[in-house]
């Protein structure tokens, strides 16, 4: 079989193409993204703590919570040094509902030069 010169253009331009999107992720790779986070705005602080009120109206131990996009800070109750609520008496798991500890005012933060 032999081949035209408009069969040997043919064949250029579909092997040019080809390298195109062959060559395409080598040269300009996408950028890799992590999984985005339930809520990115949270910073949940490791470990349990004892958790005091402005009010001083309790101190149980919990968990700190920081409102990373306004700066409050919450306290959620354990009760015990568990990480998560836990209530040995009951058969369902309870539920740890927010107590206000402050707020941290992030807009007084400068970076010094």
């Amino acid at each position: 079989m032999k081949f035209g010169t408009l069969d040997r253009m043919l064949l250029m331009v579909i092997a040019a193409s080809l390298a195109t999107i062959a060559l395409h992720p080598v040269l300009k790779p996408q950028p890799v993204l992590a999984a985005p986070i339930a809520s990115p705005h949270l910073y949940i602080e490791p470990g349990v703590f004892m958790l005091v009120p402005p009010d001083k109206s309790a101190r149980v131990l919990g968990k700190v919570v920081v409102d990373l996009s306004n700066g409050n800070t919450w306290g959620f109750p354990t009760t015990t040094d568990a990480p998560y609520p836990f209530d040995s008496l009951k058969t369902i798991p309870p539920t740890s509902s927010p107590m206000y500890l402050g707020k941290f005012d992030f807009s007084a933060m400068q970076r010094s030069q």
